[in-house]
């Protein structure tokens, strides 16, 4: 895709090798290891990074986790990619589930359902996006998450499956 703007815009992030928090899966609980992340105890995974996510919280069952609308989020129709929008969702939902989970227990998102309700752009400020558990199984979990602007205007709202599953034990 040829580049409009001039002069060029440039990003350059960097992230921890994310098998370096792999170990900590079957040992911690869910909420002490989202707990260990934002406290900078263990490094934040590499999407983090890749679309500067910020300020998460963690408490059972809800999550919150922010994002300043950047350039280069955007999409070719000059708004934030619903993609980028549907990450954030996905974060939250999921996140809210593992931090019911205890240690040994893991998950996967079976699916992500998602309504668009505005577009975004750099002048929307800040988003929060806040997942929070509506059910949680042995072997399934549902969460939900609500997307909101700088003025608490509702952006995208979505649900999620999640499949539980019990994780491989380490072995030292």
């Amino acid at each position: 895709m040829t580049q409009t703007q001039s002069p060029a815009r440039s990003r350059t992030f960097s992230w921890a090798d994310p098998a370096d928090n792999v170990r900590h899966l079957g040992r911690r609980d869910g909420l002490e290891l989202l707990r260990a992340m934002i406290a900078g105890e263990l490094a934040a995974p590499p999407v983090v990074h890749l679309i500067d996510m910020s300020r998460m919280t963690a408490d059972e069952g809800r999550v919150t986790v922010e994002l300043v609308p950047q350039e280069f989020h955007y999409n070719p129709l000059g708004t934030v990619h619903g993609g980028v929008l549907s990450t954030l969702l996905d974060t939250a939902a999921a996140c809210a589930v593992h931090t019911t989970l205890p240690a040994g227990v893991g998950y996967t998102s079976l699916d992500l359902n998602v309504k668009f309700l505005r577009p975004v752009t750099v002048a929307s400020g800040t988003l929060r996006c806040e997942g929070t558990v509506l059910q949680r199984g042995r072997r399934t979990a549902l969460a939900e998450a609500r997307l909101t602007d700088a003025d608490g205007r509702l952006i995208a709202h979505a649900t999620s499956s999640c499949l539980l599953f019990p994780l491989d034990q380490p072995t030292s």
